[in-house]
C-alpha cells in the first residue's frame, strides 16, 4: 500500500528555496548540514540533492530554529 508521502513529488534546491524563501545555494548547505532533510542521488563528488516540502516544512516546525539574522533589523528613527 502506497502512503501519501509516497505520492509527494521531489523536488530540487530550486524549488525548495522558493518555498523556504533561500537562494538555492544555502538549501544545499542545509541540506549536507543535516538541518534540513534531503535525499542525495548519485555517488560522485556532484551529488544531485532533492527534497519533498512536506518534509522540509515538518523539520522546520519540529526544530527550534534560532539562526542570527541574515541581516540587521533597521533601526527605528528617534526624535
Amino acid at each position: 500500500m502506497i502512503n501519501e508521502a509516497d505520492r509527494e513529488p521531489f523536488v530540487d534546491a530550486v524549488e525548495t528555496g522558493r518555498f523556504l524563501q533561500l537562494r538555492p545555494r544555502r538549501v544545499l548547505e542545509l541540506a549536507r548540514e543535516g538541518i534540513i532533510p534531503a535525499y542525495p542521488v548519485g555517488t560522485g563528488s556532484r551529488r544531485v540533492w532533492r527534497f519533498r516540502l512536506s518534509e522540509v516544512a515538518a523539520a522546520l516546525r519540529a526544530a527550534s530554529v534560532n539562526y542570527p539574522r541574515q541581516s540587521p533589523a533597521p533601526r527605528e528613527e528617534t526624535s
